[in-house]
């Protein structure tokens, strides 16, 4: 059943100008914790406005993967997946995944859920909802690692010139 549209664009706009304050201001001052406390509503509003099962599945991994990016960032939590795994990457429905750090790889992931999103559903509000999940992923791996953020854009333009 769809979801009510009356102030779909009025939230939308309202979760664009947060995701907007939380990437600058975590910019600005490097500081992660700032987009990701700010783009928790965006991602509980995608998880109400998404009904398909694999739309729902990806909305609330993308949510999970926020939650625990808090933690992991609040607390000093690290971990090196790539070295306790013993490869640099992973697949996910045909998306490279780089392996390394849990902090970095956890924004990666939500990356890549908005862009299941983002192909598989026709709601233009869960699309625009992704594709601010989307943006603000890349803006706290930067403000997490620089470096790791630069692996991430070589990645997405493989990525989007292998799919052309």
């Amino acid at each position: 059943m769809a979801k009510p549209y009356q102030n779909a664009t009025l939230i939308c706009s309202i979760l664009t100008a947060l995701a907007a304050i939380g990437i600058i201001l975590g910019l600005i001052y490097m500081q992660p914790l700032i987009p990701i406390i700010l783009l928790i509503p965006t991602a509980i509003y995608e998880v109400y406005r998404t009904e398909g099962r694999s739309t729902k599945a990806a909305s609330w991994g993308m949510l999970i993967l926020l939650i625990a990016e808090l933690l992991f960032v609040t607390f000093g939590f690290d971990f090196d997946l790539a070295e306790f795994l013993g490869r640099s990457a992973t697949y996910y429905r045909g998306h490279r995944i780089p392996l390394g750090s849990i902090q970095v790889i956890s924004p990666t992931l939500m990356a890549v859920l908005s862009m299941v999103l983002l192909t598989n559903t026709r709601g233009r509000y869960t699309r625009w909802l992704a594709g601010i999940i989307f943006v603000t992923a890349f803006a706290i791996v930067y403000t997490v690692d620089p470096v790791g953020f630069e692996e991430l854009i070589r990645m997405a333009i493989n990525e989007g010139l292998r799919r052309l």
